[in-house]
């Protein structure tokens, strides 16, 4: 599955962004989807991630409660709404793919993902 990550920006601190992620159509939900993120100088770190059929969601404990992932299968789409954004939130975020079999999963591990996405910037100013 091909993937394009929409809706990156500059946003001050406190403010929100919704970022999007559109993949191809074929077998989109037979994907669990994953957001992750990639400061300068450090590594890919995990942000969130959604089952295939969407009920199940798993969040880093740096965004808990503050973000949420969301899919949309019949429009083969994966948001990633951000609120409460703070200056630690500056990274390069990137949408993941993995094929799985059971829908209930979701993986938090950049290594797990198959397909990955160009990635879009955020930046949160102070």
């Amino acid at each position: 599955v091909q993937l394009q990550a929409f809706g990156g920006g500059l946003v001050q601190a406190g403010g929100s962004l919704r970022l999007a992620c559109a993949g191809s159509r074929r077998n989109f939900n037979q994907h669990a989807m994953g957001w992750f993120r990639q400061a300068p100088g450090k590594e890919r770190e995990f942000v969130a991630a959604i089952s295939r059929n969407g009920y199940n969601t798993g969040y880093a404990d740096s965004v808990k409660g503050r973000f949420t992932i969301s899919r949309d299968n019949a429009r083969s789409t994966v948001a990633l709404q951000m609120n409460g954004l703070k200056s630690e939130d500056t990274a390069v975020y990137y949408c993941a793919a993995i094929y799985v079999r059971r829908p209930e999963i979701v993986y938090d591990t950049p290594n797990d993902y198959q397909y990955w996405g160009q990635g879009t910037q955020v930046t949160v100013s102070s």
